[in-house]
């Protein structure tokens, strides 16, 4: 494997791209700070080039299939505290996100190339959206999944209500998104909300497996496939554009001041009892 030289990536600094052969491009969400015993965290510039870079994926001539990881301990942390904070006080941070994060979903399902997912500790966050819009997702059997925007005092919009009812039914949806509870990757499997599970000394091993696979497939074949069956999840485009909408509004309120500060004195949240909807 190689790192990328080619000006196609020039302008990616927070995003570790290699090839591999066989036209596999290795995409790794760089932990915070360059240090290997912390989190990748979608900060103001990875949660932008994580939403930008399945465009130039589509169009880069080299690449087959995509290989997407974290690094360190986990998958992918949360969103950055001090972008959330930003977001709360600043409606311009807050529609440039929201944007953002609209673009990552939609450039994720419009990418013409097959994306593997392997999931290994934490997979929250921005990270997390792309994990589980992979079209073949690979998770630990420890893997933490959890969509954690209700505990920070938003609705889950990103990618939760455009696919997970898809993926595991809406009871379980309702449950795992409105609670906030950890789905392990083996119990994703078994509910249908990852394609499959494997050791995680495995993981790495066994998603290079499957994009070598799919690399050596008809790539017409393939790409087709994959464009017709996301029709599912355009189709669930307005649901998606509402569920963004709502959580970007909660970016207003005073929810998520209470959400932020309670993450950060590592506490239980006091959200006021009552909604004005």
């Amino acid at each position: 494997m190689t790192d990328i030289t080619l000006e196609h990536y020039s302008a990616y600094e927070s995003l570790k791209l290699r090839r591999h052969p066989n036209g596999v491009l290795e995409l790794i969400m760089g932990s915070k700070d360059g240090k290997p015993g912390k989190l990748s965290t979608a900060d103001d510039r990875m949660h932008r080039e994580l939403a930008d870079i399945w465009r130039d994926i589509d169009t880069d001539p080299d690449t087959r299939v995509v290989v997407i990881r974290g690094e360190g301990k986990g998958f992918s942390g949360g969103g950055d505290l001090d972008l959330v904070q930003q977001m709360a006080d600043d409606f311009d941070v807050r529609t440039r996100v929201w944007r953002e994060a609209r673009d990552l979903v939609y450039n994720i399902i419009n990418c013409s190339k097959p994306i593997v997912s392997a999931m290994h500790g934490a997979a929250v966050g921005a990270g997390l959206v792309a994990g589980l819009l992979a079209d073949i997702s690979i998770a630990a059997r420890d893997a933490r999944i959890i969509d954690g925007h209700t505990r920070l005092g938003v609705t889950a919009g990103d990618h939760a209500a455009i696919v997970w009812p898809l993926l595991c039914g809406m009871a379980r949806a309702k449950y795992y998104l409105m609670l906030c509870e950890t789905v392990s990757g083996e119990e994703a499997e078994r509910i249908g909300l990852v394609s499959l599970c494997v050791d995680e000394a495995e993981l790495i091993g066994r998603a290079f497996e499957v994009a070598n696979r799919l690399a050596a497939g008809s790539q017409t074949a393939i790409r087709w496939t994959k464009y017709s069956l996301n029709n599912w999840l355009r189709m669930a485009g307005p649901t998606f554009d509402t569920s963004l909408a709502l959580e970007f509004m909660g970016f207003g309120g005073p929810d998520v001041r209470e959400g932020v500060q309670s993450l950060r004195e590592r506490r239980a949240p006091n959200f006021r009892p009552d909604s004005p909807f």
